[in-house]
């Protein structure tokens, strides 16, 4: 995406086109005919015969009003293989962008290099999404070019001074390619640089102190490459930088105290590095976007990081970080994820409740205290609420039931205690509901069967009683249901034919033969009976459950003959004493780490449609840590 911010402004000015006022000259109409015929592709319309002025071909831009002259030729998409036409371009000596991105183009020829190398005009070259292999060419001549992208190729070796040439070079993206040694510093003699992207290549080494003589830049992306060591103080001098990604390499020491020097920095992602020690105070005075995540950081948050006013999203979750969450929080965040850390006491609930926009907070494996607020109940956006395995007691308070955008909802492995409130219903939108393995008491409240949405339904546990809702099956999108450890009893009603991943009944007070209706899951993939008072035979449809893997009904008061199962079906009937055919129990089946390795269908699917909640905050949040950055793009690149 990020790549259409360097020329998606390039081409809107070329979008529209006037009436035609004066035809091109004979030498560029006869280039453009030559340029068609070499081109040989279908997809696009190039037939002088059909239009005879090529300004009005698709993908040809002429200089407006007179269309006297071609500036601007775009071929992205067109499957092109062959680069032999690129030569011909060139003798379009007014030519300022090109664009053949997304093709099947394997080299760059040494006759366009040398060619459009001598056309000082072009401003622009875009060879992205293609399947360019070998070194990076050598860029000699090209006086006037300012965007350069040879993103998303095959393109390998060191870079050292192929491109220090460009003495007008602006933006340079090599991301998604195969380039290894140190980090190229030779960008152009002018260092008039201002964006630079090298992310997912095998860059290794240290961050070079050299690249803070380039001070016009305003992005940096070396992320996801081999680069170690610490980063260089000197960075903070990068006066103009707004964006800093360094996330996924092996850097390492503190994170520098000099970022926060910089005014104009809005984003800042280190995650999955090795960075130790404290996070620097101020660091986030004006960011929007911040994701240290997944590092060794320790102490405690700055009383002030998560407190500037257009700070949007905080990634802190999976360091060492202790102590409590600081009070003062910024209106503006959106996502706040703190989990997997060492943090302790009370949320600060009442400024949580204030965060109108909050819509991702995630808590998670921490050892935090105290109530579940029901302020919470004011933070009205809010589409995942993850407060799981922490120490959290007291009872689930009914103003959760206010959380109308609600999606996931994770509070397993805490203290809670007392029942489960009836207003748990009003959150529609709900598809996950773990609040297992907590001291919850009392009836699995009958209104839970209208949440429609529902996917996943963990209860297990608890101290819950009573029966099963009967009108449990009318929820048509759940795929998994896991009720086991309680102390449920009566009846079990006929459950949802959409369960697919499993189906958990084990160790409650469940009792009688089991019941045929469990013949309509031929969906289910897992099944667990045990450790009930479940007597009788063992039903045959068992068997022609298409999808059963496991079926584990142990220790309960069953008798006869075990049926057969196929192969595939591992089946535990330890525990019963009046069953016979033992030699049923446990059919051949793959080794216990093989098991756990294979993922079904069904999990495949529950997997995608959490990672299509978790997609819809991705998305959100890119869009807010670009918007303003594409906004001061738009107004450069109209300056240009």
């Amino acid at each position: 995406m990020a790549r259409y911010l360097f020329f998606f402004f390039f081409s809107f000015s070329f979008s529209f086109y006037p009436m035609i006022l004066s035809e091109l000259s004979s030498n560029q109409k006869t280039t453009m005919i030559n340029l068609s015929k070499s081109l040989n592709v279908t997809n696009i319309s190039w037939d002088i015969n059909k239009e005879p002025n090529p300004c009005l071909w698709k993908g040809v831009g002429c200089n407006s009003p007179s269309n006297s002259s071609v500036i601007q030729i775009s071929l992205s998409w067109v499957s092109l293989s062959s680069s032999d036409f690129l030569p011909l371009v060139c003798q379009i000596e007014s030519l300022q962008i090109l664009d053949v991105s997304d093709n099947h183009l394997r080299k760059i020829p040494s006759g366009f290099l040398s060619d459009c190398g001598k056309l000082d005009g072009l401003r622009l070259l875009n060879f992205s999404y293609n399947n360019l292999g070998g070194s990076l060419p050598v860029f000699v001549g090209f006086a006037g070019l300012e965007f350069l992208d040879l993103s998303h190729n095959n393109l390998s070796g060191a870079i050292d001074l192929e491109l220090d040439g460009l003495v007008g070079l602006k933006s340079l993206n090599l991301s998604l390619n195969h380039f290894t040694g140190s980090v190229p510093t030779r960008l152009g003699k002018s260092k008039v640089l201002k964006e630079l992207q090298l992310s997912m290549n095998k860059f290794h080494g240290i961050i070079p102190v050299d690249i803070v003589g380039y001070r016009n830049l305003t992005l940096i992306d070396f992320s996801v490459n081999n680069i170690y060591g610490s980063v260089p103080d000197e960075i903070g001098e990068l006066s103009k930088l707004e964006v800093l990604i360094l996330s996924s390499n092996n850097l390492s020491g503190e994170i520098p105290q000099s970022l926060s020097n910089i005014t104009s920095l809005t984003r800042f992602a280190a995650n999955s590095n090795k960075f130790n020690g404290p996070i620097p105070a101020g660091i986030a005075k004006h960011l929007r976007n911040l994701d240290l995540s997944y590092n060794t950081l320790s102490g405690s948050i700055p009383s002030d990081l998560l407190s500037p006013l257009n700070l949007q999203t905080v990634d802190l979750s999976n360091n060492r970080l202790n102590g409590s969450i600081p009070a003062a929080l910024s209106q503006s965040l959106v996502r706040l994820r703190l989990g997997s850390n060492s943090l302790d006491d009370v949320i600060p609930t009442a400024a949580i409740a204030e965060l109108k926009r909050l819509t991702y907070l995630e808590l998670e494996n921490n050892t935090l205290t105290g109530l579940i607020s029901p302020e919470l109940g004011y933070c009205q956006s809010l589409a995942l609420l993850n407060l799981a395995q922490n120490q959290f007691s007291g009872s689930l308070p009914m103003e959760l039931g206010k959380l109308s955008h609600l999606q996931v909802l994770k509070l397993e492995l805490n203290l809670l205690t007392g029942q489960i409130p009836i207003q748990i219903a009003q959150m529609s939108k709900l598809s996950i509901l773990n609040i297992s393995w907590n001291s919850l008491n009392g009836s699995i409240p009958p209104s839970v069967t209208s949440l429609k949405n529902l996917i996943n339904m963990n209860l297990q546990g608890n101290n819950l009683s009573g029966s099963i809702p009967e009108n449990i099956g009318s929820m048509t999108s759940l795929m998994e249901l896991q009720l086991g450890e309680n102390q449920l009893s009566g009846d079990i009603p006929s459950m949802p034919i959409t369960l697919q991943i499993a189906l958990n009944l084990s160790s409650n007070l469940f009792e009688g033969h089991i019941p045929g209706t469990l013949a309509k899951l031929t969906g289910l993939e897992i099944l667990d009976l045990s450790n009930n008072k479940f007597s009788g035979e063992i039903p045959t449809f068992f068997g022609k459950l298409g999808a059963l893997t496991q079926l584990i009904l142990s220790n309960n008061q069953l008798s006869g003959e075990i049926p057969k199962f196929g192969s595939w079906v591992f089946v535990n009937t330890s525990g019963n004493e009046g069953l016979t055919n033992p030699s049923h129990t446990e059919p051949p089946r793959t080794s216990p780490k093989s098991e756990k390795a294979k993922m079904s269908c069904a999990e495949i699917i529950f997997l995608a449609v959490v990672a299509a909640v978790f997609a819809v905050g991705g998305f959100t949040i890119l869009a807010i840590s670009l918007l303003g950055y594409k906004l001061v793009k738009k107004k450069k690149l109209i300056a240009l």
